[in-house]
């Protein structure tokens, strides 16, 4: 029976004028990419923003978004529709959620007109908090991770919402394990009941494939012969092959 249900999922990040938007700091950029069935369509939203005020130089250093760029860029009120329509009913994936969550509900509670907070619009699945109970006691940041999954992001000088986005997703994808379950009828399956397999990034380079020599062909074939005369019959392995 094929399964018709979409998996619709949007990798989000923001970038800021400063640290807590408890001291007035406010949005001035947002991507997100979507995520259909574990796959990344060619739908994104990205927007910059003016926040009707002065950058922290600290932050213009992670960035490089200068006040003097923002100048003519629409306020938040001016895309909120436009992005929540864009966001709706979606599990969102960001990485440190807390932050760019805390943002966003800062932003729309600014609007003053009753809208929701961004929980009650999305769920949100922390890719930070996953990672550090994946990977205890290492380092979990974006370029960490990009590290650990041997993920290209030498072009990532600076940070940007929706270049961290993009990277984000293939972080996503690889550490929450790739390849859908084949034993999980709505976890990345498609229209014809297949797995999904991960798309990692359209210009990453093939993988090599190293043959083995007939060297190691033999050791390998000694070994299987010393597995199954312990074993006091045929190995799995010799099985396989000779169903293959």
């Amino acid at each position: 029976m094929s399964n018709s249900r979409h998996i619709r999922q949007v990798v989000l990040d923001t970038e800021t004028t400063g640290i807590n938007p408890k001291d007035g700091h406010r949005v001035i950029e947002i991507g997100c990419v979507e995520l259909i069935n574990r796959r990344l369509t060619h739908n994104r939203f990205h927007v910059y923003l003016n926040p009707e005020r002065e950058i922290d130089a600290g932050a213009i250093e992670v960035h490089g978004i200068t006040n003097e760029f923002l100048q003519d860029k629409p306020k938040f009120r001016d895309v909120t529709e436009d992005f929540m329509a864009f966001i709706a009913g979606a599990e969102l994936i960001i990485h440190n959620a807390p932050f760019d969550i805390g943002f966003l509900n800062h932003e729309l509670a600014m609007l003053k007109n009753d809208k929701p907070t961004m929980e009650s619009h999305c769920t949100v699945f922390d890719t930070l908090a996953y990672a550090r109970k994946k990977h205890p006691g290492a380092r979990n940041s974006l370029d960490a991770l990009c590290k650990r999954y041997d993920i290209d992001n030498s072009h990532r000088e600076l940070h940007g919402a929706l270049l961290d986005a993009e990277i984000l997703a293939d972080v996503y994808l690889l550490m929450t394990g790739g390849q859908a379950s084949l034993l999980d009828e709505d976890n990345g399956m498609n229209n014809n009941n297949q797995a999904v397999i991960t798309r990692i990034s359209a210009d990453r380079a093939a993988l090599k494939v190293i043959a083995c020599s007939e060297q190691e062909l033999q050791a390998h074939q000694q070994r299987l012969s010393q597995i199954a005369s312990a074993a006091g019959g045929q190995s799995l392995w010799e099985t396989i092959a000779e169903l293959n």
